[in-house]
């Protein structure tokens, strides 16, 4: 086998054991969120004069910090879908209508079997690429005479390729969407695009996510609110 014969075979074979090892591969552990140390205030000494404390009316508060302060919101969504303007924008939304409530966006992956299948597309197309390409070097090799599909694909060898490179990023692109723009609050599913097969609405999320954040948080004694 020639130079050319040994790249056609082995590049296929090689993306599909990094595939594989990506696969199988842990993500990384996500870093630790260093939080900044808590400010000290420091009230100067009082004088010696002793003043006896005046008593007015005092207004309980209703909010420590933001709204939503303390309560987290997951937003998974399919990457390859092209959700991500659809999840940055209800990001914004859900930010400024609860303060201090964190979003979370993360991909939403398809079932394993189609991340899989989406790992062995490339391959196939390398494959039936090498094979157009140097068809008439490896088929002898294996013992076997070039079959007549073969022909048919050699004869018109560029439309061929291209066909099937863009036949394939369809097929890998299909497998790799899952479809899915999931919410969730303080880990309790809110809105799930899979099962309603529609996306919500910024007002309808705002009041989903809003029934949430106020049903999670209680005053106590003193009148602050505590989520």
């Amino acid at each position: 086998m020639d130079r050319t014969q040994i790249v056609l075979l082995g590049l296929p074979i090689f993306l599909l054991f990094t595939d594989i090892v990506n696969l199988f591969t842990p993500p990384p552990p996500k870093p630790a969120v260093n939080h900044p140390p808590p400010r000290v205030h420091y009230q100067p000494k009082s004088q010696s004069v002793i003043q006896e404390p005046l008593e007015f009316p005092t207004e309980k508060r209703s909010v420590i910090g933001g709204i939503g302060q303390g309560s987290v919101i997951n937003i998974n969504f399919c990457v390859s879908c092209s959700y991500r303007g659809t999840a940055i924008a209800m990001k914004n939304m859900l930010e400024s209508s609860f303060p201090g409530v964190e979003v979370i966006l993360a991909n939403y992956p398809p079932p394993f079997p189609k991340r899989l299948l989406s790992k062995v597309v490339p391959v196939v197309q390398f494959g039936i690429i090498g094979t157009i390409m140097a068809g008439e070097h490896i088929f002898p090799r294996l013992g076997m005479a070039p079959p007549p599909w073969y022909y048919s694909l050699r004869a018109n060898r560029f439309g061929s390729i291209a066909s099937t490179w863009l036949f394939g990023n369809f097929i890998q692109s299909f497998l790799q969407s899952s479809g899915a723009f999931e919410v969730y609050c303080n880990g309790e599913m809110v809105f799930s695009k899979l099962k309603e097969q529609r996306f919500p609405g910024e007002i309808e999320l705002r009041d989903l996510i809003g029934r949430k954040v106020s049903g999670s948080r209680f005053v106590d004694n003193s009148g602050g609110v505590w989520s």
